[in-house]
């Protein structure tokens, strides 16, 4: 998300031409920006980020702890930048006792 390296439309246009660059909600371009500020996919996530800055102005969020720190719980929280947009489903921890005898 900071690097602009992603599974978003802008990313896609210039560097995988074969992948759609609009954003499944409808909006002609899926942008950084648009995922963070306006995308209806995301919005009931969208308070993590407003509690550190009340426009989601992008320099805050990408560039100050505080900011950084909201934008990993709103990827976390809400899926967003994930090749599906959906949040990732948890993962059993390894256990080693599940482990196979050499």
């Amino acid at each position: 998300c900071r690097t602009g390296h992603g599974f978003l439309g802008a990313y896609y246009s210039q560097f995988v031409p074969s992948e759609r660059v609009d954003c499944p909600c409808g909006a002609a371009s899926q942008t950084r920006q648009h995922i963070l500020q306006d995308c209806p996919r995301y919005e009931h996530h969208r308070h993590i980020l407003t509690a550190v800055s009340d426009v989601i102005d992008l320099p805050t969020i990408l560039g100050t702890v505080e900011g950084i720190a909201a934008l990993g719980t709103f990827l976390h929280e809400s899926g967003a930048f994930t090749k599906t947009g959906e949040k990732r489903a948890q993962r059993a921890r390894a256990r080693w006792e599940d482990e196979p005898e050499p």
